[in-house]
């Protein structure tokens, strides 16, 4: 079994909607939609550009999948959980866009975010106390050869590579995909998420995602909301 601490807008929030339509699941009850056809691309085509974003449910990484460490249980975990976001207080995105990351598809900051970045490596830090390092074979797994010297101690460290100052904040919608592809899908993600990407865009909250059994869907296991402002200026 393995758990992720991952951004994502609370159950009820229309990205939320949004984006499980577009992934053709909702990862707070685990329920799989029908994925209607967008702008002239069909259902079947869609199914086929969104497997891992589908199975691992829309999100922004912030703690990598970890398993827990020895002598740790999930109540240890969810306590954790709960103390960090009753200690960090919500912030704002200033926006995001539509737009490619390697060979996929995502929503992106317009520009660096240094807070977030901050909030990011806060939480990988928090969390390392409960969970289990890699193994050998899971480090070779994600074949360290072609990463940076720099990712690849990351990896060791942390448990992933693009963490502190590789850190890349991404929401993916699409699977790796070629570059044919990629052109014309991106304008359909462009106009579907067109009424998120012209304001600032709020983190106030967590989820704790569970991936019961390998391979299986990610879905949320818990979610807290960030500290209230009005607690910060009273402490």
């Amino acid at each position: 079994m393995r758990y992720a601490v991952y951004f994502t807008p609370p159950q009820d929030d229309a990205l939320t909607q949004t984006a499980g339509d577009w992934l053709g699941r909702d990862a707070f009850s685990g329920e799989k939609r029908e994925t209607p056809s967008f702008n002239g691309l069909p259902a079947h085509e869609i199914a086929g550009l969104v497997g891992d974003p589908c199975r691992y449910g829309f999100h922004g990484t912030i703690v990598a999948p970890f398993q827990l460490a020895d002598g740790v249980g999930l109540a240890e975990l969810e306590l954790s959980f709960e103390r960090f976001c009753r200690q960090t207080a919500p912030f704002s995105i200033e926006r995001l866009r539509v737009g490619q990351l390697g060979s996929f598809l995502a929503l992106l900051p317009t520009a660096p975010e240094y807070q977030l970045a901050a909030f990011a490596a806060d939480a990988v830090l928090h969390f390392a106390s409960v969970r289990a390092p890699l193994s050998e074979a899971e480090i070779e797994r994600r074949n360290p050869s072609g990463l940076t010297p720099r990712q690849a101690a990351y990896l060791r460290r942390h448990g992933y590579p693009y963490v502190m100052d590789e850190f890349r904040f991404h929401m993916t919608l699409t699977e790796r995909l070629p570059a044919e592809t990629l052109s014309r899908v991106l304008p359909v993600l462009e106009s579907h998420f067109t009424p998120f990407t012209a304001r600032p865009f709020p983190v106030e909250g967590l989820a704790l995602f569970v991936e019961p059994e390998p391979g299986a869907p990610f879905t949320v296991h818990s979610y807290r909301r960030l500290r209230p402002l009005e607690t910060r200026k009273s402490a």
